[in-house]
């Protein structure tokens, strides 16, 4: 066991400098502060999902990924706050609070994991976990202005991670620069064999800035309509700089993007019905009114305590589901994914990686967006790289109107490495 060593800046020598001694362990991550998501579950602290379904649970078990950090000697300080069971693209979903942005605090931080982003960029941790499920970690990362990785699915043990939608949702790492989000990367990692979908493929770390010789996919749907002509911009001058280091530049287009919204909402919540069933009130979180019939018991409960954006994800998923209506939305939506999953790979079979924005705006006025369809519209840039498995990185590129713009880079399934060279080149040219 060794002392308390931070290899950041000094001010995170300060944040536990009323201690003489600290025995943490002496891996890579020594006494670096880490902030994790509220759906992670930490062993003795409390796990809510910002719900008010689950407010007071605390698990008897690390996530997999706290016992990595753990191990590498990281000082877990805190829980961050989210969307309710990471159903948001706000933080506004929380049952709790919202969460400003640090860049701006009339203006969200970006979702699901914008606890975690708001902590990185306000400067109250150098990194943080989150997960990501249709953008979770790649829209507060674009928000904020910091450096988030969605991995490849399967890269990151999904054990303790409170479900919302199995196929689709990762862990991901969080910090203000490539080299941190690619240190924090090299600790969670690996294969976890109580995670059926974990493969074995570590992450040693080291980064290549080379961009010379790439070759980069720009798709033309990625700079479609709903995009802001401003953020276009900004994205494709970051493009046009790594052009300037020698990478080719492949115009291509995606022609199944159009269905990549609809499928990802009918799959996520309908994964979403049926993992959100266990919360009954009957073995943990808030407790069943016993004095009523099970059905009326039941049926108030999840009424009470699940909030109104995951009541409406739940409804829809049991909808497509049901009888006589899964062949014509679930089928479907899973047609849908394995065209845009073949899409992308041949694409990433001929170029290193795709590049475009990581959101069609910036963030955004709380309030701004009321009715559900406009919310969700602003995941059509994130939700592909799920629906196909492969890692995507979002690395800021700019500014426009004061706030932060990203950079998307798009690998192939298990090429993480490549997103994270592409994304530290960019930073190591940016001006």
């Amino acid at each position: 066991m060794g002392t308390l060593s931070f290899s950041l800046d000094d001010k995170y020598n300060a944040f536990l400098s009323h201690k003489k001694e600290i025995p943490f362990g002496d891996g890579p991550l020594s006494g670096i502060p880490v902030a994790i998501k509220d759906n992670i579950s930490t062993l003795d602290m409390q796990t809510t999902c910002a719900s008010q379904i689950l407010k007071g649970y605390i698990p008897p078990y690390n996530a997999h990924v706290v016992d990595l950090l753990l191990a590498s000697g990281a000082a877990i300080v805190g829980k961050t706050n989210m969307d309710e069971f990471a159903m948001g693209t706000t933080t506004e979903t929380s049952a709790y609070t919202k969460t400003l942005n640090p860049r701006d605090i009339t203006r969200v931080p970006g979702g699901s994991s914008g606890g975690s982003a708001a902590a990185v960029a306000g400067d109250l941790v150098p990194m943080a976990l989150g997960s990501d499920t249709g953008g979770s970690i790649r829209c507060p990362a674009s928000f904020c202005g910091i450096v988030g990785l969605k991995p490849s699915y399967g890269r990151v043990s999904r054990y303790g991670l409170i479900a919302y939608a199995n196929s689709l949702e990762q862990i991901g790492p969080m910090a203000k620069s490539v080299t941190e989000t690619a240190q924090l990367f090299s600790v969670i990692a690996g294969h976890d064999p109580r995670d059926a979908s974990s493969i074995t493929a570590p992450y040693e770390g080291a980064l290549d800035p080379e961009l010379k010789g790439k070759r980069i996919a720009v798709p033309e749907e990625f700079f479609g309509a709903g995009v802001h002509q401003g953020v276009s911009e900004t994205v494709k001058t970051a493009i046009d700089t790594i052009a300037s280091e020698g990478a080719e530049i492949i115009p291509c287009s995606i022609p199944s993007m159009r269905y990549a919204l609809s499928a990802y909402y009918v799959i996520c919540t309908s994964e979403a019905a049926s993992n959100l069933g266990r919360f009954d009130g009957a073995r943990y979180g808030k407790a069943l009114d016993g004095k009523k019939s099970w059905h009326d018991a039941y049926q108030d409960h999840r009424m009470q305590y699940f909030g109104p954006e995951v009541r409406r994800r739940i409804l829809l998923g049991t909808f497509s589901l049901a009888a006589g209506y899964y062949g014509r939305y679930y089928h479907k939506a899973q047609t849908a994914r394995q065209m845009i999953t073949k899409e992308y790979n041949h694409i990433l079979s001929k170029a290193d990686a795709i590049m475009g924005p990581t959101m069609p705006e910036i963030a955004f006025p709380f309030g701004a967006k009321n009715d559900p369809l406009t919310m969700y519209q602003t995941d059509i840039l994130t939700v592909p790289a799920n629906l196909a498995g492969v890692p995507a990185l979002s690395v800021p590129c700019g500014e426009v109107d004061g706030m932060p713009v990203g950079l998307q880079i798009i690998g192939a399934h298990g090429d993480d490495e490549m997103v994270l060279n592409l994304g530290y080149g960019y930073e190591m040219v940016r001006s």
